[in-house]
């Protein structure tokens, strides 16, 4: 394996593993800030010695020993003398590979879950508890964030910078809180999770479209908050948008990593254990009696899609529908833009457009991929093949995730290919 592979596949176990790693160093520092730090260090060690030695067989538990070891230096090199510390010291030396790996599935992924809690607690910001989420718990840089959210990039780093101070210097426990603290911050911790499986759906950035152990780790936590707040109906609501996109995700890609729409996925293959479980936690939120939050309108989404055994199937009016109440509760272009897509798709593309042209002028869209790639699609559909190639093009330079750049510019080339047919 060359050096630039081996680096490419340290960048791929390092965004798996990070969330772990920062969730146990900060259990073990009480500090997000330096966890990172000790992280990051752990990182550097491994692309200076990995592409001589060879990636080990557990890189996840040589990392988390490697940043450990860190952590002693440092409190040595501080001469820091209390008594917490000499207990985390004495309990480091203590762990060996193997068991740091054995652990990696058991108390560390439950520190994950406090790691989310202490991000979001309520002496930051809801703009500081995501940056810091995306940051931590999915791996993203700084610059990955910024065009998330369309914002400078020296934005987010002072809102992640600050942040962590402020954890730090409030002295922000480690902790799953219980009883009406729980309550209080769980719509906080819903979102961060949101967050989390969005980004394992579909990828900001890099070479893959998908990046499905961060769903799956994203969908763990969902289904521990609903189990520990079962009367709360969007927690099942999440629980259940997860446990249905989650059916899909082996049907989003082909053998080449390649990207596969909706439309042209085999039903056939999506998971129908995952659908069940979905429909099931769906139910439980209806059944709680409540007006039924943005998440459960999502699942309620994705369940139109589920029951639908060919594209033909699916209940487009209700999904526009669907999109309505979510509008209502949740206003964004973005949702007015997914349901520009459900009226084009239950009514025609030229009602889809027109839908979709009174955003082009919308600000917060102007740096939204998306927004060209759809107007691309509903004027494919109409025939306006050069228009249509255009937008496409336009869509492939926005994007910073390589296998939706490819598809989309492949989108283009078939328009151009239409349109000189006619």
């Amino acid at each position: 394996m060359s050096v630039s592979q081996t680096h490419r596949t340290i960048d791929t176990i390092w965004r798996m593993e990070s969330p772990k790693l920062i969730a146990g160093l900060t259990r073990m520092v009480r500090d997000v800030g330096l966890a990172e730090d000790l992280a990051q260090d752990a990182l550097v060690i491994a692309l200076a010695r990995w592409p001589d030695t060879g990636i080990p067989d557990k890189p996840g538990a040589w990392l988390m020993t490697t940043a450990k070891r860190r952590a002693i230096d440092l409190l040595r090199r501080n001469k820091l003398r209390d008594q917490k510390y000499v207990e985390i010291a004495r309990e480091i030396q203590l762990y060996t590979e193997d068991e740091v790996d054995h652990a990696l599935d058991g108390e560390i992924e439950d520190d994950l879950l406090r790691l989310i809690f202490m991000t979001c607690h309520p002496v930051l910001s809801q703009d500081a508890r995501v940056a810091l989420t995306l940051r931590l718990l999915c791996g993203l840089t700084t610059d990955e964030i910024a065009r998330s959210f369309l914002i400078a990039e020296s934005t987010v780093a002072q809102r992640i910078v600050r942040a962590k101070r402020t954890l730090n210097t409030e002295k922000v426990p480690f902790e799953v809180p219980v009883g009406q603290e729980l309550a209080e911050r769980l719509s906080a911790v819903l979102e961060v999770i949101y967050l989390m499986f969005n980004e394992g759906y579909s990828a900001t950035s890099g070479q893959n479209w998908t990046r499905p152990l961060l769903c799956q780790e994203a969908l763990r936590l969902g289904r521990v908050l609903a189990a520990i707040a079962p009367g709360e109906p969007e927690a099942h609501g999440l629980a259940a948008l997860m446990e249905i996109q989650s059916s899909r995700l082996k049907t989003r890609i082909n053998a080449q990593g390649e990207p596969i729409l909706l439309m042209d996925q085999n039903r056939a293959l999506w998971d129908q254990l995952l659908i069940r479980r979905g429909l099931a936690a769906l139910d439980r939120a209806q059944r709680l009696g409540r007006t039924l939050g943005p998440y459960a309108i999502q699942a309620s989404i994705a369940a139109c899609h589920a029951v639908a055994h060919t594209p033909s199937d699916t209940d487009w009016i209700r999904i526009a529908a669907l999109y309505e109440a979510l509008l209502r509760q949740t206003p964004s272009p973005i949702v007015e833009l997914n349901r520009a897509v459900a009226i084009g798709m239950a009514f025609g593309p030229a009602y889809g457009l027109q839908l979709v042209d009174e955003l082009n002028t919308e600000p917060s869209l102007q740096g939204y991929h998306l927004l060209p790639s759809v107007r691309g699609d509903l004027l494919q559909k109409l025939g306006r093949f050069e228009e249509a190639g255009a937008e496409f093009e336009r869509a492939a330079g926005m994007t910073r995730n390589a296998r939706e750049q490819a598809l989309l510019l492949r989108r283009a080339a078939e328009c151009k290919r239409e349109g000189g047919r006619t």
